[in-house]
Order: C-alpha cells, then sequence, then structure tokens
C-alpha cells in the first residue's frame, strides 16, 4: 500500500496541472470566504453607527457566521460550491492514464488490476486531503480574523472539517468514475460540469419544491452536499427556516451513511470493471 502511494505521489507531484489545481484552490478557498465574510461583517454587523438599530438587531440575531465556533461550518458550506475544481484534477489525471497507456504499463510492471484502482483511490485520497486542508486553514485563519471573543469555542463544530473530507472524496469519486467509464477528459468534464452544475441543480429543485419530496437528497452530488447543511445564520429567518436548519443538522448522520455506502458502491464498480475489461 505505500509503495502504491509513492508511486502515486511521484506522478502526481510532477503533474503541472496538481500544482495549477493547489494554486487555485489555495486562492478560491479563501478569496470567496473572506469576500462574504468582509460584506457580511461590515454591512450588517460593524456599520460605522453603533447606535443604528438595524445593526444591533442584526448583531443580535445573527452574529458573525465567520466567528468561532461557525467558522468551521459557514466556511465548509462556500468552500463546498468549488469541489468542482479538484474534479476537474481527477478526470484528467484518469484519463491521461489511458490517453498515454500508463494503465498498461503498470499491469506489464507487475501490479494487479485491483492494485491499479487502488492507487488511483489513493490520487483521490490525497487531492481530498489537500483540498481538506486547505479549508480548515481557511476557516481557523477567519475564525481568529473575525474573532470577537469566541476564540475560546474555535475547538467546537470540528466535526466538519472530516464532513468536508467525505465530502470531497464522495464527489472526486464521482468524477473518476466519470473518467473511467469515459477515458476521454474532454467529454467526461462536460458530462460532469452539466450534470452537477445544471441537471442536478434542476432535479433537486423539482423533487424539493413542485413534487415536495425528500427523494432529491438520493441524488449522487446532492446527497454528499447535504453533509454541509445552509450555515447557521439561515435558521435566523423566521420559524419555518429555524425548522428546516434543525432538520438539516439532525438528518447529517443518515446522510453520511448513505454517501458512504454510495460512494463504496462507486469503487466496487471501479473494481469490478477493472477486472473485466480489456486493457
Amino acid at each position: 500500500m505505500l509503495e502504491l502511494i509513492k508511486i502515486e505521489w511521484l506522478k502526481i507531484k510532477r503533474y503541472p496541472a496538481f500544482w495549477w489545481m493547489f494554486g487555485i484552490v489555495a486562492l478560491t478557498y479563501p478569496g470567496i470566504n473572506l469576500f462574504i465574510g468582509i460584506i457580511y461583517d461590515r454591512q450588517l454587523v460593524r456599520t460605522e453607527n453603533k447606535k443604528d438599530a438595524l445593526a444591533q438587531i442584526a448583531k443580535m440575531l445573527f452574529g458573525n457566521p465567520f466567528e468561532f465556533p461557525e467558522a468551521w461550518h459557514t466556511t465548509a458550506y462556500f468552500s463546498s460550491f468549488f469541489i468542482s475544481i479538484p474534479s476537474i484534477l481527477v478526470i484528467m489525471l484518469i484519463s491521461n492514464e489511458y490517453s498515454y497507456k500508463t494503465h498498461r504499463q503498470n499491469i506489464i510492471d507487475g501490479w494487479s488490476r485491483n492494485q491499479f484502482i487502488t492507487a488511483k483511490m489513493m490520487d483521490i485520497i490525497i487531492v481530498s486531503l489537500v483540498t481538506t486542508i486547505i479549508y480548515a486553514l481557511v476557516a481557523l485563519s477567519l475564525g481568529i480574523y473575525f474573532d470577537d471573543g469566541h476564540l475560546g469555542r474555535w475547538a467546537e463544530q470540528l466535526q466538519y472539517i472530516a464532513l468536508f473530507f467525505v465530502q470531497s472524496f464522495a464527489q472526486l469519486s464521482i468524477a473518476f468514475l466519470l473518467g473511467f467509464l469515459i477515458k476521454k477528459a474532454f467529454i467526461a468534464l462536460g458530462v460532469f460540469l452539466f450534470y452537477s452544475i445544471i441537471v442536478e441543480n434542476i432535479l433537486v429543485s423539482y423533487l424539493k419544491w413542485k413534487v415536495k419530496t425528500g427523494a432529491y437528497k438520493f441524488l449522487p452530488f446532492e446527497m454528499s452536499d447535504e453533509l454541509v447543511p445552509v450555515p447557521a445564520f439561515a435558521g435566523s429567518f423566521g420559524k419555518d427556516m429555524k425548522d428546516a436548519y434543525n432538520a438539516a443538522i439532525n438528518a447529517i448522520p443518515t446522510q453520511l451513511i448513505y454517501t458512504a455506502i454510495f460512494t463504496a458502491l462507486i469503487w466496487l464498480l471501479c473494481y469490478r470493471l477493472q477486472a473485466k475489461k480489456d486493457l
């Protein structure tokens, strides 16, 4: 196992797209969260006129979602919008294996078919870990930056670090499956983006608001999206929103089970197909 990880890391670290992805994520995650945090902080919480009634009410109701302990949750939520960035890398990594015939070379060099898939899984884990570490550093930095007397609560809600990792791994696994099945990076990327951005959002809206059923929670991406629901400040906009927020929080353990089962099925399918397909 360690040998597989070492070999895959040697591949990834020499691949320019990995470092481009690393750089883009390192800019995107702090950028979007800091942008939202500053707007929220300046417009709703820290207005120049401290006697402004609206500002005082807003501060009382919402606080600042980027202060501890909510920083972990809020940052995970907004960062999850950009999991598609490392997904592009994952699709390119597996597609290149077929474009350059390196998947055959690995087998010729003595790898079993199962080892090839295991090695690719290590790639997904590495990329997921990198994005999770960046997210955690961003959340920690923003929590300190926006601290208003809650620094002592920094260790609360650390579960969102693990949830963000699971969410990233699950969605990157879907990207891998598409690249594994289609083999052409451009086509696989088109299918991935079209479905994840357009098709599934339409299905979620239709099932949630038109049909009014919870079946949308079983859609491939929404299943793991539910692991990081809308941040707590959304539950301050009336009883219905508060009830919806509490329901989403209570549903996280169930969604975690669904996500784990679905992701396991993806990799089981990959192992089965790799065992039977012609090289």
